[in-house]
């Protein structure tokens, strides 16, 4: 951000907390102080004017500092699993990532589908898919596939402008971000679920958010395929070399490691246990993170303290400052204002399934625009659906999982750490992704059109 323009944010993010903190509002002083430093850490998550974790917490010190809530509930968020569950994953991301058992399992993906561009470009999705499960980060499944991408793009022998490179490397990082919301892995679909439960007082289950999804996500690999094909047409259809290049990939490996075997041992055990979730009822972080510090054991060895010093521990801080916030507003009374300001025009839509899952869906799109992160959009968001649907005797995991799912279509890089990640490559264009993601969000709203009213009501979402 230009300097200017960082000081113009700046001055906004003090001077329209401080214009809400005095104004006649006719509120009661404890919320109206509550939403004005509700509104500084919204601004600056949306002008981002200074790192999100930092705006975070800066926000939970001034509701303790300032005498708007005790200091338990200004940083609550950091006693609620949903922050701790992003840690593990992030510890399951290094699991799988370290051990080699990720680039393993795309080579083996990619061998398997062929040596045309078309196979090729359908294996890169089909892995990014596969990877969520055992890399429950789009960053990390991003930095995983990019290395395999290019070593394609060499073999295709394509030019860093080709469509051979702009569809491999566009499609595998907006699918990074998409697959993040079809099942419970990943920043956003984490504080999404954590908040579900905390305000929805609803159960979150990580099998049945998966098969609830499921349709979506084999239709979502299809049609991405297509669209991109259809909207960048490779200059060469076949890889240099064949199959062969993946086999030599593999061939370089080796045969499985010690590591990977205990790696892939582990990651099963948190799989097995996540999809089986419905009948032991663990917590989807519990399993988490107890795989994760599991790993950290000297005598197991897959991890070690240099691990953890690697981690990026901020968005931690950022989505547990986001649940903070979510705290406090609902002790001070704040989501109720907030609640029936945002959602004053759903209100009659809400005895039509059809025009409701419409509703929610498009708001969310447009509400993203706002909140350039799809953990501060999902995080200062949830609280409100999750009082919205009590307030009208509706189903608090519909609306969640609708409104998560919303958050999956973006047009800009901003909108996502996964995008920008993607397009810091240089592959792709900002108006590439425009493109694709106005194809894709579209598509994913008419899959989600036919799931809400006739194929949840089957798994028990209703």
């Amino acid at each position: 951000m230009p300097k200017f323009s960082q000081t113009l944010a700046f001055i906004a993010c003090i001077a329209v907390p401080l214009a809400m903190w005095f104004s006649p509002l006719g509120l009661e002083p404890q919320t109206q102080h509550g939403l004005a430093i509700v509104s500084f850490m919204v601004l600056a998550w949306i002008t981002q004017v200074m790192e999100f974790a930092i705006a975070g917490l800066i926000g939970c010190f001034l509701f303790w500092a300032l005498g708007v809530v005790r200091f338990n509930v200004a940083f609550g968020g950091f006693a609620n699993d949903t922050p701790w569950f992003l840690f593990a994953a992030l510890l399951l991301g290094r699991i799988a990532g370290k051990s080699g058992i990720a680039r393993r399992l795309a080579y083996s993906v990619m061998l398997r589908v062929g040596s045309t561009y078309p196979k090729i470009l359908l294996g890169i999705i089909v892995t990014d898919f596969l990877l969520t499960f055992i890399v429950p980060s789009g960053l990390a499944r991003v930095a995983i596939l990019a290395t395999i991408a290019l070593a394609l793009i060499e073999g295709f022998r394509a030019e860093k402008g080709s469509n051979v490179a702009r569809g491999m490397f566009l499609i595998m990082t907006y699918t990074g971000n998409l697959f993040d919301k079809m099942i419970l892995a990943g920043a956003g679909s984490i504080t999404a679920g954590g908040a579900m439960s905390k305000f929805g007082g609803v159960e979150v289950l990580w099998a049945q958010w998966l098969f609830a999804f499921l349709p979506c996500s084999i239709v979502t690999v299809l049609i991405a395929w297509r669209v991109t094909l259809w909207l960048y047409p490779p200059e060469q259809q076949t890889l240099v070399g064949g199959t062969e290049f993946f086999r030599a990939e593999l061939q370089k490996m080796g045969p499985w490691s010690f590591a990977e075997k205990k790696a892939a041992a582990l990651i099963a055990v948190a799989i097995l246990l996540w999809v089986t979730d419905f009948v032991h009822h663990f917590p989807p972080a519990m399993i988490a993170l107890g795989v994760g510090l599991f790993a950290l054991l000297p005598p197991v060895g897959i991890l070690d303290e240099e691990d953890m010093r690697k981690l990026n521990y901020m968005p931690v801080f950022f989505v547990a400052a986001a649940v903070s916030m979510g705290n406090v507003l609902e002790v001070t009374k704040g989501l109720d204002v907030l609640t029936r300001v945002v959602f004053a025009g759903i209100e009659p839509v809400t005895g039509n399934i059809h025009l409701l899952t419409a509703a929610m869906y498009w708001i969310g799109f447009v509400y993203h625009f706002f909140l350039a992160s799809e953990i501060s959009m999902l995080g200062t968001s949830m609280p409100l659906v999750m009082a919205f649907a009590k307030a009208h005797s509706m189903s608090p995991l519909m609306l969640g999982l609708i409104w998560t799912f919303s958050a999956g279509g973006k047009l800009f890089a901003y909108q996502s750490g996964v995008l920008v990640l993607g397009y810091s490559y240089g592959y792709f264009e900002a108006r590439d992704l425009v493109k694709i993601g106005l194809c894709l969000t579209v598509a994913e709203f008419a899959v989600l059109m036919l799931l809400v009213p006739f194929y949840w009501p089957l798994i028990g979402i209703h």
